[in-house]
């Protein structure tokens, strides 16, 4: 005899997935503001360089102080996630963005360099934050959809870091001007997360914090899937946070001759690719129920790509192809977030992100510099052309080649691995 549906628990469900959506949108929108910080100095080089007195070599090495901030306290933002839950933490990080915001508006070189660590250091918690809140909250069938569509909202901001800040910015909008708005909108974003989250997001705490966090890391490190996954991540991310989101601009102005408008433009297209590619790659995977194939998938055709791009013609593919092609095959790198949550325990959901996190950005955090150094090395102070770049960044495509040998010792976590076999009928 079938049971009837309980419409109280029925009401009850309905409600928390509501709170957890609200909860999950209000998250994901620190991150949009957070890839609009991260991505913005790429569109104003020349006018960073003459602000802080420095050439476009010194300005990327202010700028991916980010990385030096934000690769560190991914473990923090992990961890305090899990003791303590999203309220009580996002506001804070969002308020600190926002002072660094501020911080790099004033045109000292100190000043911008803490201002950027700050920014850094606030912004982890925004993805973490919303990746917790998304695999907590609801159905493991839809989490690396989730995921993804949390990373589209990252690089939406990411797209308009470009492609509205370039405009602004080309438009005489003062760079100066624009941090310190973009400051005023962290604090505010401070504020409205505080009033946005719900209560319920806070994780009931058990055991000191010391020692169960100390628990959680132990767990999530030695376990050999968690390396994979966040030397998958790093190794495909860095084509966007390193050669597109600070070099990308002036890569195709230095190299191919673009004008700014345009070259701006070109550049832009990567994030919204990512755009596009977080959320589908997320749900392909969630449909078929396999993580490993789509990651490999995406990696070689972002292999294609960037060998393209650095390597390949100009004038043969349609303008725009190649970057938002390379955008959304490098959408991939979010899978690996999915896997190493699925294979850890879920207590220590919070940690495994963080743990990701760390892995991925120490990788932008430490070659950042790796790829300026090589790069004024190739150049050797002259005017830096298309040989020079090519010199720099072919060390991408070994990078990417390695993450797709390394997808090849993931466990398969997905849904269809873990299903029990059809018996065929006798």
């Amino acid at each position: 005899m079938a049971v009837a549906a309980n419409p109280v628990s029925g009401e009850k469900l309905g409600k928390a997935l509501g709170t957890a959506a609200i909860a999950w949108l209000v998250a994901a929108i620190f991150y949009f503001y957070q890839y609009v910080q991260r991505s913005s100095p790429a569109v104003m080089i020349p006018q960073l360089a003459g602000a802080f007195d420095t050439t476009s070599l010194g300005v990327a090495s202010i700028v991916a102080l980010f990385y030096y901030g934000y690769s560190p306290f991914s473990l923090v933002a992990g961890a305090g996630m899990d003791r303590f839950g999203p309220r009580k933490l996002m506001p804070i990080a969002a308020a600190a963005a926002g002072v660094g915001a501020i911080l790099f508006a004033t045109g000292n070189g100190t000043a911008a360099s803490i201002g950027r660590l700050l920014q850094g250091m606030g912004g982890v918690f925004a993805p973490v934050g919303a990746i917790y809140i998304a695999s907590k909250k609801f159905p493991p069938s839809q989490a690396a959809t989730l995921i993804g569509a949390t990373q589209m909202f990252g690089m939406a901001g990411g797209a308009a870091g470009q492609f509205v800040v370039g405009p602004l910015i080309g438009n005489g909008l003062a760079w100066n001007r624009f941090w310190l708005y973009l400051g005023f909108a962290g604090l505010l974003m401070g504020a409205l997360l505080f009033v946005l989250l719900p209560k319920e997001d806070t994780p009931e705490q058990s055991g000191p914090g010391v020692k169960s966090a100390r628990e959680a890391f132990s767990v999530v490190f030695k376990n050999p899937q968690s390396i994979y996954c966040g030397l998958i991540a790093g190794l495909l991310f860095i084509p966007t946070t390193i050669f597109d989101m600070i070099w990308g601009v002036r890569y195709l102005q230095d190299a191919h001759g673009f004008d700014y408008a345009a070259a701006v433009a070109r550049s832009a297209m990567v994030p919204l690719g990512w755009i596009i590619g977080c959320p589908l790659l997320g749900f392909i995977s969630d449909r078929i129920g396999r993580r490993k194939p789509v990651i490999a998938g995406g990696a070689v055709m972002l292999l294609a790509c960037l060998g393209w791009i650095l390597f390949g013609p100009t004038n043969i593919l349609p303008p725009y192809m190649l970057g938002l092609l390379a955008g959304v095959a490098s959408g991939a790198a979010m899978l690996p977030y999915t896997v190493i949550k699925e294979a850890n325990p879920p207590q220590f959901g919070g940690t495994a992100t963080g743990v990701i996190n760390f892995l991925n950005f120490t990788f932008s955090a430490l070659l950042a510099p790796v790829f300026t150094w090589l790069l004024r090395r190739a150049s050797n102070g002259t005017e830096m052309g298309l040989a020079h770049y090519q010199s720099a960044f072919a060390p991408l495509l070994v990078g990417v080649a390695i993450a797709i040998a390394l997808t090849f010792l993931l466990k398969e976590t997905g849904t269809a691995a873990s299903a029990p076999p059809i018996k065929k009928a006798a």
